[in-house]
């Protein structure tokens, strides 16, 4: 199948630091696109790889899994480390948790991590239930497109694929058990009205990992994909001020000011 207009992957060869950028669960690289331009608009090297199964039609995203997905990410971090000095991950709801499990198995690789509504537990009554219907149910209603700000809006699935539900069910509890091995600067980034991902999921990372470089801001006008709402800019200088605090070359150069 096609990739949807939008959903491509997004790459650009810049200095030597370098930037992964993980989307999330049935959504596509365009919730992201512009934080990935801004950061290449500042000199950076940025990867913004598009997910198996996603960008196209859901039907294609219940033939791949989280090992898939993670498969993805982990080539891609691979390439930045041979190209670039210094790498850091970021992730936007299951793409945080992508980006937490990178920072957890690769170490010193991985300079630091922003996370955007980190997603790292399915909750509820179809936590429990996705083992079973699975097998006799194939999609329920879509998650994206939570967005305060009029006119923007989510690239994503209207459909979920229980298939993959499970399996990202399985990935959380994998990177949960993860989670103190993560000992790199941490930037988490986390709206008060996220109708996607509940701030329990937040809570969890803060108290898991075993970074002692933590900063926690909370996004007051913007909702769950906050990467395309109001605080979108807020979201952008931060993670370039971050960097540039742990990246020296990047501040001499600079390029953490935009000057």
């Amino acid at each position: 199948m096609p990739v949807l207009p939008g959903a491509e992957p997004y790459r650009h060869d810049g200095g030597d630091v370098g930037v992964l950028l993980c989307h999330g669960f049935t959504g596509s690289p365009q919730s992201l696109r512009p934080w990935a331009e801004y950061l290449a608009g500042h000199g950076l090297t940025v990867s913004l790889p598009l997910l198996p199964g996603h960008g196209t039609r859901w039907e294609d995203m219940q033939l791949t899994g989280w090992q898939d997905w993670y498969a993805e990410v982990d080539r891609e971090l691979r390439a930045l480390g041979e190209r670039c000095a210094r790498v850091f991950v970021f992730g936007l709801s299951m793409g945080g948790a992508l980006a937490l499990r990178l920072a957890a198995r690769h170490g010193a690789a991985v300079s630091g991590i922003v996370v955007v509504n980190p997603a790292v537990r399915v909750h509820g009554a179809a936590s429990y239930a996705l083992p079973l219907a699975r097998h006799f149910v194939r999609s329920a209603r879509g998650l994206t497109d939570d967005i305060a700000r009029p006119g923007h809006h989510e690239l994503g699935y209207d459909r979920v694929p229980l298939q993959s539900a499970y399996s990202v069910r399985r990935f959380f509890r994998l990177v949960d058990g993860e989670l103190p091995q993560v000992t790199q600067p941490l930037l988490l980034l986390r709206s008060t009205r996220d109708h996607v991902v509940p701030p329990a999921d937040s809570a969890r990372v803060l108290s898991r990992v075993s970074s002692t470089d933590v900063t926690e801001t909370l996004l007051e006008q913007s909702y769950h994909v906050a990467t395309l709402d109001h605080d979108a800019d807020r979201i952008f200088e931060d993670s370039l001020a971050f960097i540039g605090r742990l990246a020296p070359s990047l501040g001499k150069e600079g390029t953490a000011t935009g000057g």
